[in-house]
């Protein structure tokens, strides 16, 4: 445990911190399920609001530091490779 002040007040920022950046990236997984889902049912429609709103929860995210901006675009590129794979694949069948 912390023994000075400042050491105590920065755990309090910390611990909040975390939390807040747990609810992120919980948010950023959900909105990724909540995509690919959406295209599997084959309402595209929705699936394009659902990744749009995707792009723009990790844009976000990397912009604030929740995500290193490297992880952002890495998970930004594996998101568009499996949706357009997706919608291809829904529409072909």
């Amino acid at each position: 445990m912390p023994n000075t002040p400042s050491a105590i007040k920065r755990l309090k920022q910390s611990q909040k911190r975390r939390l807040r950046n747990r609810v992120a990236r919980k948010i950023i997984k959900t909105y990724n399920k909540r995509t690919l889902a959406a295209v599997a049912a084959k309402e595209f429609e929705r699936a394009d609001t659902e990744f749009r709103a995707t792009i723009s929860k990790l844009d976000k995210a990397r912009a604030r530091r929740v995500l290193h901006p490297n992880t952002a675009s890495r998970r930004k590129a594996k998101l568009t490779r499996d949706y357009h794979a997706a919608v291809a694949k829904a529409k072909s069948s």
